[in-house]
């Protein structure tokens, strides 16, 4: 394999000749050989990063033009949309486990940014630290580049897929609004509930969840770029962070601005704990839709098997024509996971020391993965089960005809301790809740029928 010498402050390093980075990523690359390949810092970073690089090379050019030439600009610039196109994806090899600040991953995009733009330019026009880095700091960059990623994920992914899956229910809702079942609560048989109300509440539970998200994306929208090193904007001439935070929101199309404390924005990542938690809050409400559907699929002959659920694969490798509800077990699997993922953001938001936070590789690892696994597992829930899901009312209008919780209806007319009993005596000796009431004299059968509709406890 071929090398060309790099250097850095530290001395020379050789580095792969077909790779645009340069000695600090190499050195990251050899020093945490953790996770390599598998555990690289996420491509919304690495996307982020590159639209940050972009704008601050725009701000520079604006404020400071002696030093941020337009041929320098325009340089970083096409060597920045050339990431954003996804087109210099192996040029960031860089592992999750690296230093807290994210710094290794700040120098791989200014060192790739330097050396492609030099290649654009076709001489030895920018410097990794001098120009793509300039009225920087890794210690503001990595926090932008997280609250970018972070935003973006939650409004561009998670929103539209929840959105898409709060339309699914509402159409399945209204198809069932007639439709009569049991309730249950306690896993135990309640009152009558119509299965379009049943599905409303699905429905409601993410649409609640949405709103939850809406609100954790506005402390996302402050920006930390401007702060450099320790939140003083040393090195950064005036009126950087305003300028730089409205290129990023001109070219995201997203509300960002800069943060009003520097200070804050370097040191503390409790805006990213309160945007996953809402991500946590929906990973709920997924795992009890999802749980609720696989038990009221259940069977397909012994189960409740109130509902049917799409047969996508086989389901067992030993007992033929076996089929397994997988669709809402990758839902619950995934809740587990962003549950898990949780706890990580809290303790990694805690690690705040003095003037940085150096836990925000592995904070941004989880919230990002969490983001990506909860917008794909709703999309695949939503083609490959909600769709697909029609009711059984044969089974659904049995077990209300069968339902001891019927008797409740009752109890205004004969009182909440002789409905008790009713209920007691049909069970035990298996009758009707009809039969039961006459054979204990409460009421006649002209008595019971003219106040026992069970469709109007729904």
């Amino acid at each position: 394999m071929k090398t060309r010498t790099e250097h850095d402050s530290m001395g020379a390093v050789e580095v792969r000749e077909d790779r645009y980075w340069g000695a600090q990523t190499e050195r990251s690359r050899l020093n945490f050989p953790i996770g390599a390949g598998r555990e690289t810092m996420p491509e919304e970073i690495i996307r982020a990063f590159a639209l940050l690089k972009k704008a601050a090379a725009e701000a520079n050019r604006r404020l400071k033009p002696e030093k941020m030439t337009e041929e320098k600009r325009e340089a970083i610039a096409r060597a920045a949309d050339e990431v954003l196109a996804g087109e210099l994806r192996e040029h960031f090899p860089l592992v999750v486990w690296q230093t807290g600040s994210g710094t290794q991953s700040n120098m791989n995009m200014n060192e790739v940014l330097a050396n492609r733009g030099n290649a654009i330019a076709g001489k030895p026009l920018l410097h990794p630290n001098d120009d793509v880095n300039m009225s920087q700091s890794s210690n503001d960059t990595f926090p932008t580049a997280m609250h970018i990623a972070a935003a973006e994920a939650v409004a561009m992914k998670v929103l539209p897929a929840a959105e898409r899956l709060t339309e699914a229910f509402r159409r399945l809702e209204e198809e069932n609004a007639d439709v009569l079942k049991c309730g249950r609560t306690h896993l135990q048989d309640a009152t009558p509930i119509r299965f379009g109300q049943e599905i409303s509440g699905w429905r409601a539970s993410l649409e609640k969840d949405q709103e939850m998200l809406r609100a954790a994306l506005q402390p996302l929208w402050a920006l930390a770029l401007g702060g450099t090193a320790v939140g003083t904007g040393l090195n950064a001439p005036a009126g950087f962070d305003r300028l730089s935070a409205g290129l990023i929101a001109e070219e995201t199309g997203l509300p960002f601005v800069t943060a009003e404390n520097k200070f804050h924005a370097l040191t503390s990542r409790d805006e990213m704990v309160f945007a996953h938690g809402a991500l946590k809050a929906l990973a709920c409400d997924l795992m009890k839709i999802a749980n609720d559907i696989r038990w009221l699929a259940s069977g397909p002959r012994l189960g409740l098997g109130e509902i049917t659920i799409p047969e996508n694969e086989p389901g067992s490798s030993i007992m033929p024509g076996k089929v397994n509800p997988t669709q809402c077990e990758q839902v619950t699997m995934v809740a587990a996971q962003v549950m898990g993922n949780d706890v990580t953001v809290g303790i990694a938001a805690s690690q705040g020391n003095f003037e940085l936070n150096v836990f925000m590789p592995v904070c941004a690892y989880n919230f990002l993965q969490s983001a990506r696994l909860l917008a794909e597992s709703m999309d695949s829930f939503r083609e490959r089960c909600v769709n697909g899901i029609r009711p059984n009312r044969d089974k659904m209008r049995e077990n209300v005809e069968r339902s001891l919780m019927l008797v409740t209806a009752l109890s205004p007319k004969i009182g909440y301790e002789r409905a008790a009993r009713t209920a007691q005596t049909a069970f035990r000796e298996g009758c009707s809740l009809k039969e039961a009431c006459i054979q204990l004299g409460y009421l006649t059968a002209e008595e019971f029928d003219g106040c026992f509709h069970p469709e109007n406890m729904a």
